[in-house]
């Protein structure tokens, strides 16, 4: 190379910003793309070239996941099935059990309260009784 050529590599920018190619939202589309396929199954090589994922390691990655924790099944080498919860099941329970959890925070929350202020009385009680005790030695 002569030396006034330019030896920098050129600026690759990325067809996509770093985080619309974070895992959290290709799962999040691929979950998607599994839940409005037909009968809930997806060709994985469909799935990359809808997701524009430039590895195939990431789609395995979420497949090895989602199927890990139940939500998938592996029909075929490249297909996998949706076998978890839809969207829109179970949700009057789902409802309940949220305002129920609420409801244990809150009074979680407010028991916390209480035994905040008895460690205070506690660690006051202690001070005034160390205290007491330097001022009289010999009582």
């Amino acid at each position: 190379m002569a030396p006034d050529e330019d030896t920098s590599m050129p600026e690759q920018t990325p067809k996509y910003k770093r985080s619309q190619r974070s895992l959290h939202v290709l799962t999040t589309k691929f979950v998607q793309l599994l839940q409005e396929s037909k009968s809930g199954e997806l060709d994985l090589r469909d799935a990359v070239r809808a997701l524009a994922v430039g590895q195939k390691r990431r789609i395995y990655d979420i497949t090895n996941v989602l199927e890990g924790i139940g939500l998938i099944m592996k029909i075929s080498k490249s297909t996998v099935k949706w076998i978890g919860h839809t969207l829109g099941e179970n949700t009057q329970l789902l409802a309940n059990r949220l305002v129920e959890l609420k409801s244990e925070v809150k009074g979680l929350e407010q028991m916390e309260c209480v035994l905040d202020q008895q460690k205070r009385w506690v660690e006051q009680s202690i001070k005034n009784i160390t205290e007491d005790c330097r001022k009289y030695p010999f009582l």
